[in-house]
């Protein structure tokens, strides 16, 4: 039997969730850009901060705090809008993801720090660019160019550690 989801109000979230059979599905940059709208419309659904986030080939990871719904209900209706649409501009079925997203609350500014740095960390242990802030489709990106539509300002701390990579 699974254990239940650990969550808390208020909570900041490091979240990750899995393609299934661990398949590429992000590499076409039009997927990327799918799954970005549906984080701007969940945004707009459900209301939450994303601090940082990477798509890469087979996964996705956010730093994310719920302000209204759960993180559940938030990360149900991402993971399956995309599925939908996914399958469709495809024209297939089945499942996209693995299995259910992980997460994990997030409580000290060590650990939001060192969330950020992992995340921020990715698309250069991907070799998807030789610096994260060359990359697109992950949060370090964004706010090196000041972009902050999809996730938050981060504070002076993060800010500043953004500008590492």
């Amino acid at each position: 039997m699974r254990q239940p989801r650990e969550l808390k109000p208020g909570a900041t979230y490091h979240v990750t969730a899995t393609i299934n059979k661990f398949d590429n599905i992000f590499d076409p940059d039009d997927i990327k850009d799918m799954f970005l709208r549906v984080i701007n419309e969940a945004n707009i659904k459900y209301k939450f901060e994303l601090s940082n986030f990477c798509i890469v080939r087979n996964h996705i990871e956010f730093i994310l705090k719920p302000l209204k719904e759960s993180l559940s209900k938030i990360m149900q209706w991402i993971l399956s809008v995309f599925a939908m649409r996914y399958n469709h501009k495809h024209e297939i079925n089945g499942h996209v993801w693995y299995d259910r997203f992980k997460s994990r609350i997030i409580e000290t500014e060590e650990e939001i720090e060192a969330s950020f740095k992992l995340i921020s960390q990715r698309p250069v242990e991907e070799k998807l660019a030789k610096k994260a802030s060359e990359y697109e489709y992950c949060g370090i990106s964004l706010i090196i160019k000041g972009i902050f539509d999809l996730i938050k300002k981060p504070p002076k701390n993060l800010l500043e550690l953004a500008f590492n990579y």
